[in-house]
């Protein structure tokens, strides 16, 4: 247990660290096209590796871009860690592209689009955050479907 919350310890001082440098340490260029985010960091249990999972907002191109000045700086960010952290072994960094953000986003687009869609059709009154009622769809009293959630 004392091993479990001392990875996590470690997850989070790095995932500072990181975003720290992300704001003041990094000066590759292709870093900054996108704007980037640490999402999570997940270290192995012996504390020798490590995988950073950011999120990067702009083009195909920029995440792209800016995934490579990453990647460069992996060396870099690792001594950093080293110095800032004062770990007797500095975790091996690697980067990885959070995409979680980005499925959130589209999943969102469509539920969107899908609303529209019923108010066009007139299944569900326009501007109402109601579940349309039909035949089949109304329940046995149950509170749950009358808190317009």
């Amino acid at each position: 247990m004392a091993q479990t919350r001392r990875v996590e310890r470690v997850a989070a001082l790095i995932r500072r660290e990181i975003s720290e440098l992300l704001v003041n340490g990094i000066k590759d260029e292709r870093v900054s096209l996108g704007m980037v985010s640490v999402t999570n960091v997940d270290v192995a249990g012996d504390l020798q590796h490590c995988k950073i999972f950011v999120s990067i907002y702009g083009s195909d191109a920029d995440r792209e871009q800016a995934m490579e000045g990453l990647r460069s700086a992996s060396a870099y960010v690792k001594g950093e860690l080293g110095r800032r952290l004062k770990m007797r072994r500095t975790p091996e960094v690697v980067f990885h592209l959070d995409r979680g953000l980005e499925r959130g986003t589209t999943v969102l687009g469509l539920l969107n689009e899908l609303g529209r869609e019923r108010e066009r059709r007139g299944e569900v009154p326009p501007g109402s955050d109601q579940e349309p009622i039909s035949g089949d769809a109304v329940s046995g009293g149950s509170d749950a479907d009358d808190r317009g959630d």
